[in-house]
């Protein structure tokens, strides 16, 4: 797109219908951790997984039952942008996806007590809280443009802040109204957030920057690699064409087999712990993977049958799934603090004999990731503030992937911190609960460093056209992130490798501790060296462009 360049008005106001998408975020995130935080402990203490013993088996089973619901949650994005960008636009996307949300909500609160009922619930949340992920963060960017990017950050950090404000009083109150009056209450309350949510974003309906689908694109981020991976040319290899196709295969047959054990007929050699979930999962992250490298090496031959542009977009979001892909290990550590975590806090003493102890509020260990919002909220006015600063007159330049690249080796140090607590608890020592808040601390460091940095880049990365998809790829990040918690929970179920960990003197769960921190410091590394030659991109819309 050829327009006159812009530069930011020092008095730019920001835009008046900001207050309508950080409304709807608010109730929206009480809602969504509100029924995730008391997941686990729900599903530990309830009749639908009375088939299985009191103790580990449950509790692996419980967070199994979370991790996937997690994947379903960050794999429907891909959904969601490719219907906004394609078909209907961010807001009527959201608006629809919201009602299936609340749908969602209503089957958890009214089939406690039913497999069926409960997991269709689950999917719904997934499949509506996963639609309208990619899309509220964009939108939100979409009303901003060259004149007033300069704000997009304060709201951005902003929008980071208002999820942990909802997250905050969510993972407080939610586990108290499961304790106190049951599941229907504790998943009914969260729904009622979400329907007041969908009703703030319908309120802003006439006063948004709605910048209209694509619709279908000949020269979309698809089309250009379809073209390059079939285009020939003379006396060139088509070793990205080969690669692509092995990748087609290899992921087909890991689907099928996912879908043959969904119905138990899956072949009698193959492992059961490697499900549908981790095989349809699988199968994606490779035809993403080796498509993407495949399409890489052969990309220039896209060129006169699709616009520069196109080419150079398609090559710009390669790079970018690159930097997502080593970002993936961080996600695989911060999502089992509702897990992992919760199932190590049960093994805590609460320490209600102390005077400095909130007892009259934190009752229930699984309140403890009431921190992890607490502290975002503290950290992030305090970096901006102070740190950041800081560090510039220091003479260090504290670029976005710099920040990132921190934030996975530093969420590696509090699983190390989480891997040493738990050697006490084997130990038979009588652990506080109090010692679960220097990893919350350092975990919530980390986050703020990736997750709060990364709604930023990947809006200012991402070429217009395919800003929702994008978006979508970054949320994916977490689904590939709780498949490293799946193929890992699968892992120590085989004989030879709990030997290992036997040989190795420490429990199961503090051998996976420390091997998730150490799976975060290699990546930490990679993510280093990739990130000095990124090349960063500036794609905010220009003033008075609405497509």
């Amino acid at each position: 797109m050829n327009a006159t360049p812009q530069v930011p008005h020092a008095d730019a106001r920001m835009p008046r219908q900001i207050p309508f998408i950080i409304g709807n975020e608010a109730c929206e995130r009480f809602s969504f951790y509100g029924m995730r935080n008391i997941l686990v402990p729900f599903l530990i203490s309830s009749i639908l997984l009375g088939y299985l013993p009191a103790g580990s088996e449950r509790e692996a089973m419980a967070k199994e039952v979370f991790h996937t619901f997690v994947i379903g949650v960050y794999f429907f994005p891909l959904l969601g942008g490719w219907l906004s960008d394609r078909y209907f636009g961010k807001y009527n996307t959201v608006l629809w996806f919201s009602l299936i949300y609340c749908a969602g909500h209503a089957c958890l609160a009214l089939f406690e007590g039913n497999r069926t009922g409960f997991y269709t619930g689950l999917f719904l949340i997934a499949l509506g809280s996963g639609g309208i992920k990619p899309l509220v963060v964009s939108f939100c960017g979409d009303q901003f443009d060259q004149t007033n990017k300069h704000l997009a950050k304060i709201v951005f950090d902003a929008f980071y802040w208002i999820i942990n404000f909802g997250s905050f009083f969510a993972s407080l109150f939610a586990p108290l109204l499961l304790r106190n009056y049951g599941p229907a209450v504790a998943f009914g309350v969260p729904g009622i957030l979400m329907l007041i949510a969908t009703i703030i974003f319908w309120m802003g309906r006439k006063q948004y920057v709605n910048v209209p689908p694509s619709g279908p694109d000949p020269d979309s981020f698809l089309n250009v690699v379809k073209t390059a991976l079939r285009e020939k040319r003379a006396g060139q290899s088509n070793v990205g064409t080969d690669m692509a196709r092995v990748a087609m295969l290899v992921a087909a047959a890991f689907l099928v087999i996912g879908i043959l054990d969904l119905f138990g007929i899956a072949p009698a050699w193959w492992p059961e712990k490697l499900g549908f979930v981790i095989m349809a999962c699988s199968a994606l992250g490779i035809m993403i993977a080796f498509g993407g490298w495949g399409a890489s090496l052969q990309l220039e031959r896209a060129r006169g049958k699709h616009p520069d542009a196109a080419v150079d977009g398609v090559r710009a979001v390669l790079r970018i799934l690159i930097v997502f892909a080593l970002v993936t290990p961080f996600w695989s550590l911060f999502d089992q603090k509702a897990s992992t975590w919760i199932i190590q806090g049960n093994a805590m003493i609460v320490p209600h004999d102390q005077w400095w102890w909130p007892s009259w509020l934190i009752k229930e260990p699984a309140q403890m990731q009431a921190l992890n919002p607490l502290l975002v909220m503290l950290l992030i006015p305090f970096n901006n503030i102070v740190l950041y600063p800081l560090l510039r007159k220091l003479g260090f330049v504290v670029t976005a992937l710099r920040r990132m690249g921190w934030g996975i080796a530093i969420s590696g140090v509090s699983w190390v911190v989480a891997g040493v607590l738990q050697l006490w608890i084997d130990g038979g020592a009588e652990v506080s609960l109090a010692w679960q808040s220097l990893p919350y601390l350092l975990l919530t460091f980390g986050e703020v460093l990736v997750s709060a940095t990364a709604l930023e880049f990947a809006y200012s990365q991402a070429p217009h056209a395919m800003k929702g998809v994008i978006m979508a790829f970054w949320y994916l990040t977490s689904t590939f992130g709780s498949l490293w918690v799946l193929l890992t929970n699968a892992g120590v179920q085989n004989d030879g490798f709990k030997a290992m960990i036997a040989s190795t003197g420490l429990s199961e769960p503090a051998f996976l501790m420390f091997f998730f921190a150490g799976f975060a410091f290699i990546a930490a590394a990679a993510f280093a060296l990739y990130a000095k030659r990124y090349p960063m991109q500036d794609n905010y819309r220009v003033a008075g462009v609405a497509a």
